[in-house]
């Protein structure tokens, strides 16, 4: 029995052993509602205490904050939180859906349209889900109602619109990503672009068919004059702006991810000054990206204390080996795999999920040979699926949360329809890899 062993009076000599008690009690706390960040950090001091015993574990513990905070690539993510939070205290997330209103209500179902639309372009400076939901929970539900559009498929359109700000950048879900698996900031960035457009398109596509089958339940407006369409492009303006800054900086290596996320921080921020934004309002700006940063951050030192045990168990290198060794083609194992994130995304949030997983899944995908940015970006597009699934389903529970009196179990039913969109997506880029790896091959070329 190993002096670890001793003291918590486990005993076990085997560190694999260890590690799948060590990955079935953390699952148990987190189902049991025990915030991840709580459970990963509990289960690897444990693990860990069992493995090496006390004074290495607090030695490995004690270091994970500081190393990771002082790591470079995370200072992107606050950048990127304020360019959100900012742009919707500077009215600018009003404006993107009047445009996008006047120029496709006269589609079939074309505020919904018009909706996934803007929310795919508040996206591009948000890089949050859960925040691109709540704000068109108020900007575009009570819209679309007044225009009859049915209850479940407004509150659908908004909670599964929302989700695609986890694949267009900025994205602080593919930074975590690229963290954790060691991967270009800048080529994750890049390569999202084309895949959230693409699904943004298919959401909007699969909104005209249903609109064409069932127009009672989406009805489309008068079309707007020339006049005022042109007359609304000045209004998204900023975000035409800040997405161009991005992405040409990143694209071109004119600045690091890091420094064109301040850049366009720096952007929005003198824009909601020429706007005559308060003081206050930016204040409260940079208080709402503090906290969302220091949970991020919180999330991160939780789930790495985790990842360290699973590393002295050697479970990532035994799922690897059990992979690798299986009869059968790698794109039915890619699909299993897929499956089980769908499954997994039902009971944990979406960046606990990946953060989780990914020490364990990742090295079994490019033992497949599989490319890391291509994989980053379909489990993170598995993660936008993860967010309006039932029972856990974030975006939902957010749509609610601003819209109470819309039945969480209406809201579910109206994101079936943008489900199905999505594994279209997922089945595309399955079949087409070139839609992600394009660019970022550009970048490099």
């Amino acid at each position: 029995m190993s002096e670890a062993g001793s003291i918590l009076g486990i005993g076990f000599n085997d560190p694999f052993t260890v590690g799948l008690i060590g990955l079935a009690f953390m699952f148990v706390l987190v189902l049991s509602g025990v915030r991840v960040v709580f459970a990963a950090s509990i289960t690897g001091l444990l693990g860990l205490v069992e493995l090496l015993g006390w004074g290495p574990a607090a030695g490995i513990i004690g270091t994970i904050p500081h190393s990771k905070s002082s790591t470079y690539a995370l200072s992107v993510l606050p950048m990127f939180i304020f360019i959100g939070f900012l742009a919707f205290h500077a009215g600018i997330t009003q404006q993107l859906f009047n445009a996008a209103r006047k120029w496709l209500a006269w589609l079939p179902g074309g505020l919904a349209v018009a909706t996934v639309m803007a929310t795919a372009g508040f996206g591009a400076v948000s890089g949050a889900s859960t925040a691109t939901a709540a704000v068109f929970s108020r900007v575009a539900i009570p819209e679309m109602l007044k225009n009859g559009y049915d209850r479940k498929l407004a509150a659908g359109v908004v909670a599964a619109g929302g989700t695609l700000a986890s694949l267009i950048p900025p994205s602080a879900i593919l930074v975590i990503y690229a963290i954790i698996v060691e991967e270009s900031v800048g080529a994750l960035l890049l390569a999202g672009f084309l895949p959230g457009f693409v699904s943004a398109l298919i959401y909007g596509g699969i909104i005209v068919l249903w609109a064409l089958y069932r127009p009672k339940e989406a009805p489309a407006m008068e079309p707007s004059t020339w006049p005022e369409r042109f007359k609304s492009l000045p209004g998204i303006s900023p975000i035409i702006l800040v997405i161009a800054i991005i992405m040409s900086s990143i694209y071109y290596g004119w600045a690091t991810p890091t420094e064109a996320g301040a850049l366009g921080a720096t952007v929005v921020f003198i824009l909601a000054l020429i706007k005559g934004t308060r003081t206050k309002t930016i204040a409260q700006a940079l208080m709402e990206s503090a906290k969302l940063t220091a949970m991020i951050f919180s999330l991160i030192w939780g789930v790495l204390i985790f990842v360290r045990f699973l590393g002295f168990s050697g479970l990532p290198e035994a799922f690897t080996s059990w992979i690798t060794n299986l009869d059968a083609p790698p794109i039915v194992i890619m699909i299993c795999i897929l499956l089980a994130y769908a499954i997994l995304g039902m009971f944990m949030d979406a960046i606990g999920m990946l953060l989780l997983t990914l020490p364990v899944v990742y090295p079994a995908v490019m033992a497949l040979g599989y490319d890391s940015i291509w994989f980053g970006i379909i489990v993170v597009k598995m993660a936008e699926v993860c967010l309006i699934t039932p029972p856990i389903g974030l975006n939902c529970f957010v749509v609610n949360g601003v819209r109470p009196d819309i039945p969480l179990s209406d809201i579910f039913r109206g994101v079936g329809l943008f489900f199905i969109a999505d594994v279209v997506t997922i089945a595309l880029l399955l079949m087409f890899p070139e839609i992600v790896t394009w660019l970022p091959e550009l970048m490099r070329g």
